[in-house]
Formats: structure tokens, C-alpha cells, sequence
């Protein structure tokens, strides 16, 4: 298909009505010279018949990689490069208005963070706040939203101290990502080099963070916690560690804010525990609260777990290929029945279904070109 082919089937879609249920599906990407990437990517993705567009350039952005769609579905939010006042360039949070119709985005505003090497990006259920996660400094701070969707100045600032059991890894805090729990009353932050899950009081009206009592959990000793998940229930958390290729389920105590770890189990197949040189990305919970899904690059592997709803035990089902290179973010459709895996490496991304009886997945077909992608959002149409 030429180019001028795909722009035309683009812009029918954005017209012509589809059967089913219509979602836009954004790509959070790295941008370099190398990749070509040029920043957020846009498609077009119908659950009734599974197809996926071609994805198209919605906005030009510095290295957007971790993307998050306000709760009006009116805004979109990036990680990634910022121009302050000053006109030097920094690490923060980009604010940007959706056009449903076309897919594009508009830029609003930018806020810089006191951190380095912001990673992830994440708003709370009010819509009224946003936190990021800065991977390089190990800390994280949260941004005042706006009514027209703009951010405000950050209004609270993190810096986390300590150091893990890995020399090399974890020598220093790296807040790899932040969630807010369902309720909206806490946020949690993985720190890779602490080994601890931070945990944080939230306050949608300024904005702002307070720590919490308990102040953390710990995860395994040089596990490198990553990114978490929440059971749909609320009682249970998944946190996937990066270093030690694993996912521990902690239980969830809403009241207090606090996890009670449960167990700790591998996301490998039997065969390939222990191996060098591997690493988990994201969680996924599905909305059956029946199973799990951990992404595992370099072994560029999707591992698929049973999930026991009564206690949060998991199973490993399943270990599919991913059909690309490094997984790092991978995203179910709300409807539960598909997923999609960003590969940063191969430029790619792949469509999956999802057995609606096991959780297993099966590789459609689809694969989609997208330079450095890294993260993968949707966003439905009413």
C-alpha cells in the first residue's frame, strides 16, 4: 500500500462510520535520528472486526514515551522532552487537546519537572492531576490540571533515597512509574533501585502528594520493581519486576493505603529461568479479573497468568511470542478482547486476541509500523 493509499484509507475512516466499537489507539515513542520517530502516532482500531490502522503522525513531541488520556477524553498527557521559560530544554509533562474526529493533537502547554529522565506519566480518576515518574534522578512529582486541560507549575517534588541490592542497577533511587489506586485516595510508585513500592497520599484539589503511613512496601531483593497493575476487585496489586523476571501479587489494603505481599512467581517458562540479560516492562490486568498479563523484553516473550480472584495467586498459562523485538508497553482494548504490543526495537506493533475463556492470546496477523514505540493508549468514540 502506497502512501497516498493509506493517508486516503486514514481519512475515510475518520468520516465514514464502522459497525462495532470505535477506538483511537495513540503510541507514546522514543524519537531519535535512528528510529525516525517523530512523536506521538495515531490509529484507528475497530473491536467488531479487529482491524488497525496504519498509524499517522498526531503530533510532533520529544521523546513522548508514556502517554496518559484524561477521564473527559477531551486531553492527552506525555512524558518526555519540555522547553521552559528560559528556552533550555528539560524533562516533564506536555499537555495536548484531542481532535476525535481526525485523531490529531494540539499542544496546550508544558510543565518541566525537578527530576531527570521522566519515564511515566499517569492522571487520577478526578481528571484534576498528573504525576511523573523520573527514572534517571529517582524521584517523581505531580502537575495541577487545568479545566482547559492545561498543567500547572509541578506542585510537589519526591526526590526517594537509598540503594538496592544490585550494585550495578541500583545504586541509587529510579522511580520507574507511578498508579493511582481506584478509589483515587493513593498513588504508588515503583522505584527500581529501592526495591520498594513508595506509597502516597492524594489530593485532587491542589494536586499535590503527601507520603503515606505505611510509607512503602518492599518487593523481592534485586527484583527492580517496574510498573503495577490493580485486580479489577481492588483487592489485589500486580507488580512486575524488571531485573528478577517476575510479578509479585501483594493484597490490598484500601483503608490504609498498604500491600501485603502474597507470593512471588516467575513470568519464564521453566526452561529459561535464570538467564541472562532478560527484563519484565508492563502488568496488565484483564477486566475479568481472571488473568494477568506481564510483558518480558529481550526474551521478547508475553507471559499470560491464570488469576485466582479469591486470593490473587497466579498461574502461568502461557508464554507467547510477542512478534517483535523489546515489548515494553502492552495495552488490553477496554472491551477485553484484544491486545496490543508496542516493540521498541522492531518499530512495530502487533495485534492480539484475546481468548475470552482463558486469557490465551493469538497473534492476528496484524502488525503496524511504529518507530520507537513504547507505549500504547485507546481511547474510545462515543
Amino acid at each position: 500500500m502506497t502512501r497516498a493509499s493509506i493517508a486516503f484509507a486514514f481519512a475515510a475512516l475518520t468520516t465514514t462510520a464502522i459497525a462495532g466499537e470505535n477506538f483511537l489507539v495513540y503510541f507514546g515513542t522514543s524519537t531519535n535520528a535512528k528510529n525516525g520517530s517523530k512523536g506521538v502516532y495515531v490509529s484507528r482500531f475497530n473491536t467488531a472486526t479487529g482491524e488497525l490502522t496504519e498509524p499517522q503522525l498526531a503530533a510532533e513531541a520529544g521523546n513522548p514515551g508514556f502517554l496518559a488520556i484524561h477521564p473527559s477524553k477531551k486531553f492527552l498527557y506525555a512524558c518526555g522532552d519540555v522547553m521552559k521559560a528560559d528556552g533550555k530544554k528539560a524533562g516533564g509533562i506536555s499537555a495536548f487537546g484531542i481532535d476525535s474526529k481526525s485523531g490529531k493533537l494540539t499542544l496546550i502547554n508544558q510543565a518541566a519537572t525537578a527530576g531527570a529522565g521522566p519515564c511515566h506519566v499517569s492522571v487520577d480518576k478526578t481528571g484534576k492531576m498528573a504525576t511523573i515518574a523520573n527514572y534517571g534522578s529517582g524521584s517523581i512529582g505531580s502537575f495541577a490540571i487545568k479545566e482547559d486541560g492545561s498543567v500547572s507549575p509541578e506542585v510537589s517534588f519526591f526526590q526517594h533515597e537509598g540503594s538496592g541490592a544490585d550494585p550495578k542497577r541500583q545504586a541509587g533511587p529510579h522511580a520507574h512509574s507511578v498508579n493511582f489506586s481506584p478509589d483515587n485516595r493513593y498513588a504508588f510508585a515503583c522505584d527500581l533501585g529501592l526495591d520498594k513500592v513508595l506509597i502516597y497520599k492524594v489530593d485532587p484539589a491542589s494536586g499535590k502528594l503527601t507520603p503515606n503511613d505505611p510509607p512503602f512496601a518492599k518487593t523481592p531483593a534485586g527484583g527492580g520493581p517496574r510498573h503495577l497493575a490493580f485486580h479489577p476487585s481492588g483487592k489485589f496489586v500486580f507488580v512486575n519486576n524488571e531485573m528478577g523476571m517476575s510479578e509479585t501479587v501483594f493484597a490490598y489494603d484500601a483503608e490504609k493505603g498498604a500491600l501485603t505481599e502474597v507470593e512471588t512467581v516467575s513470568t519464564l517458562p521453566e526452561a529459561d529461568r535464570g538467564k541472562k540479560g532478560l527484563s519484565t516492562a508492563e502488568s496488565v490486568a484483564h477486566p475479568n479479573g481472571r488473568v494477568v498479563y506481564v510483558s518480558n523484553r529481550t526474551h521478547d516473550t508475553i507471559a499470560v497468568f491464570a488469576c485466582d480472584p479469591a486470593n490473587g495467586k497466579l498461574t502461568l498459562l502461557q508464554n507467547v511470542p510477542v512478534e517483535g523485538k523489546i515489548p515494553r508497553n502492552i495495552c488490553l482494548d477496554p472491551t477485553g478482547k484484544w491486545l496490543i504490543a508496542a516493540h521498541q526495537d522492531s518499530a512495530t506493533a502487533a495485534l492480539f486476541k484475546v481468548d475470552q475463556d482463558s486469557g490465551k492470546l493469538t497473534f492476528t496477523g496484524t502488525k503496524v509500523n511504529v518507530p520507537g514505540s513504547i507505549c500504547v493508549r485507546f481511547l474510545a468514540l462515543d
